[in-house]
């Protein structure tokens, strides 16, 4: 093929695997030719691709860690390869903002970290250490602008004076940051437009939209620019483009982490999420936002399950992905059982004001600089009274008692992240966001930390009461190692 370059890894085992770069110029073709034939255990990191739209990639969190871990591999080396993926989505808009020379500073950086003892990979670094990740383009790093997926904000605020607490965590862990992401402008938005900075379209279907807001992120993991992305998720930012994409996501408990340095959209829902290629890496990835460990939790014995009443606006193949996911859990030996939640019906009708309320807040002043649909939505919540909201903050506080409920009695509730599993590119979404938030407010009024499933057909949510950040990642790692060994047990035979 013209435009693809193909080559061989010879392995140490005698096997052997074939995969392809994007065209690249020669030089560094040869780089990313000589880097890949560094990785011995190629054939070993290919994760199950669970979603039709998930394109082939060797890399997963736990298999090049520990490449890594062994010396087969350097930091240095995997930041080659992966600049050679950067922005290679159809699109070529991934990234906002990147310094090749600053990311090989990085690597540089975090090679020359000392090898200790202990740790989860057994060399005293922590789990993200000479990973390449990417972060969405709200948090700051310092010398770089932070466009918050407008044009004005970047040049308004100039470079960044300082890292975001957000960047400093994962600089402090030895991550490897590749470049600030492409985001919905202010992050108000599902769908991954972007009249600025063009749609983010999906590597590997160019006539699909990413999703939103976390665009650029699920771009990344994709297109092999990332091992994992840094995205956000107010009204299902990670969750729908995690399903969108066929990957994994990992939205945290709202209050997790340190907004210093990040641009808000509504602090009432905003919270930090990953994005990821295999579910069995969950529990390696909460410790970033919260690196003091959680409380004791004894583990879930039962979870619920959404009827199919509520899921009649459902393309079918997710409806049966939905049930396939039941059967897992339940494998897995957690009782499940039914719940028809029909007051979720005014989750929307609660969420959208308070958070455009806050939008309008955080952006006074400047909501001639946005495109017209951002505008008219800061403009409709600039106009909600004090007498409006304060109604509004008792509908939410007395939504959230009834979560509380629910989740104590159940544990677990799981349901679709989004009823569709492709968003058509330049087709008209002015009723999608409303089509998609009806799945996500729920978990996004009550705040809890939630995991995006991957599926065969879009991806499913599994959400867990607040603070339950760390035995839910632990129970969506044993999913993936649940389909993992089915798949290895496969290819056996």
């Amino acid at each position: 093929m013209a435009d693809r370059l193909y080559f061989t890894v010879l392995l140490r085992r005698g096997c052997r695997f074939e995969t392809c770069l994007a065209y690249q110029p020669s030089a560094d073709r040869m780089i990313g030719q000589q880097i890949a034939a560094k990785i011995h255990c190629l054939p070993l990191l290919i994760p199950h691709t669970y979603n039709h739209s998930m394109t082939a990639s060797p890399w997963t969190i736990r298999k090049l860690r520990s490449a890594l871990a062994d010396g087969d591999l350097k930091p240095t080396e995997l930041a080659e390869l992966a600049l050679t993926h950067c922005s290679r989505n159809p699109s070529h808009n991934t990234y906002l903002w990147q310094d090749v020379a600053w990311t090989r500073g990085e690597a540089a950086r975090a090679e020359a970290t000392p090898r200790g003892n202990g740790g989860p990979f057994g060399d005293g670094r922590s789990a993200l250490w000479g990973l390449p990740v990417s972060v969405k383009d709200c948090f700051d790093l310092g010398g770089a602008p932070t466009s918050c997926g407008v044009r004005f904000y970047r040049d308004l605020n100039g470079k960044a004076a300082q890292d975001s607490w957000l960047v400093e965590q994962l600089r402090g862990a030895g991550a490897v940051i590749m470049g600030k992401t492409h985001l919905h402008p202010l992050a108000y938005g599902i769908t991954g437009e972007n009249p600025e900075f063009g749609d983010c379209l999906l590597p590997g279907d160019a006539g699909a939209l990413t999703g939103g807001s976390s665009s650029g992120a699920v771009a990344s993991v994709l297109e092999g620019s990332a091992v994992a992305a840094i995205g956000t998720d107010t009204g299902g930012s990670v969750r729908a483009p995690a399903a969108l994409g066929g990957l994994a996501g990992y939205r945290a408990t709202l209050g997790r982490g340190n907004w210093r340095g990040g641009l808000h959209l509504a602090e009432s829902f905003d919270t930090m999420g990953w994005l990821f290629r295999d579910l069995e890496d969950a529990p390696l990835l909460a410790r970033i936002f919260a690196p003091a460990p959680s409380a004791s939790h004894v583990g879930f014995t039962r979870f619920a399950a959404v009827a199919d009443s509520f899921l009649d606006d459902c393309e079918p193949e997710i409806v049966a992905s939905f049930h396939a996911t039941i059967r897992e859990l339940e494998s897995l030996g957690l009782e499940g059982s039914t719940i028809d939640p029909d007051w979720w019906a005014e989750s929307r009708e609660i969420f959208a004001p308070i958070q455009a309320w806050e939008a309008a807040r955080l952006h006074a002043g400047h909501f001639d600089s946005f495109e017209s649909v951002i505008r008219e939505r800061l403009e409709w919540g600039a106009r909600i009274t004090a007498n409006e909201i304060a109604e509004l903050r008792q509908r939410h506080a007395g939504f959230n008692a009834r979560m509380d409920e629910l989740f104590a009695e159940h544990q677990l509730i799981l349901l679709p992240c989004a009823p569709v599993a492709r968003l058509a590119a330049g087709a008209d979404h002015s009723q999608t966001r409303g089509r998609l938030l009806r799945y996500t407010t729920p978990f996004s009024l009550a705040g809890v930390p939630a995991v995006a499933i991957p599926s065969a057909h879009g991806g499913m949510q599994l959400a867990a009461a607040a603070g339950l950040d760390e035995p839910l990642l632990e129970l969506a790692g044993r999913v993936g190692a649940q389909r993992n060994s089915a798949v290895e047990t496969r290819r056996a035979h």
